[in-house]
């Protein structure tokens, strides 16, 4: 019985590690951006997310005028 325990620890360890060696061979795989291009997307983010902020907002700010005038 000990030794079966021992068996399935043994193979749950290794899967484990495996895991973990897989993930980090899969993360050496991939291609990061350099700090400019990070940060040329980061604005182009950043303006999209200002632009369709003042654009909804400014739909709901017509709506709200339109209720407005029709409720009163």
């Amino acid at each position: 019985m000990a030794k079966k325990k021992a068996v399935k620890s043994e193979k749950k360890e290794n899967r484990i590690v495996r895991y973990f060696r897989e993930v980090r061979a899969e993360v050496g795989k991939v291609v990061w951006p350099s700090r400019q291009a990070a940060l040329n997307l980061t604005g182009v983010v950043l303006a999209t997310m200002v632009a369709m902020s003042l654009a909804l907002g400014l739909v709901d700010w017509i709506f709200s005028r339109l209720f407005a005038l029709i409720l009163s």
